[in-house]
């Protein structure tokens, strides 16, 4: 798994790439482990770590985001973190199900609770 911290126009740039929005966001996740129709998926070698793919952070929005939420810079790095792992595994928060289990498994992660953003931006 690799973690890259970008600014917001390099997070912008690849959530309109990849996602089709055309604005920034706070974290994205790109999976390897997403199959992709008529590519057969990577084989899983005996005693090799599992490749789980890549997140990307906005120090930018991060910044913002911990001034709004009355924490550090570090909490909302590892909130954004946990958050861009946990759709690395699976995770979703599309769905009002989806986000409370998101959260709960944060909190669990993180030992603290963290306020619960107003729109999903991941």
């Amino acid at each position: 798994m690799s973690v890259l911290l970008v600014d917001d126009p390099q997070i912008h740039d690849m959530n309109r790439e990849y996602r089709g929005y055309d604005k920034p966001t706070d974290v994205l996740s790109f999976a390897l482990n997403d199959t992709i129709e008529g590519v057969p998926p990577s084989p899983k070698l005996p005693g090799m770590p599992v490749a789980l793919g890549d997140v990307v952070i906005s120090v930018e929005t991060a910044e913002r985001q911990a001034k709004t939420h009355g924490i550090s810079l570090d909490a909302e790095l590892a909130l954004l973190g946990v958050h861009g792992v946990l759709h690395l595994l699976g995770y979703e928060d599309e769905t009002v199900e989806g986000s409370a289990e998101m959260r709960v498994r944060e909190r669990d992660i993180l030992g603290m609770s963290f306020p619960v953003p107003q729109e999903s931006s991941s």
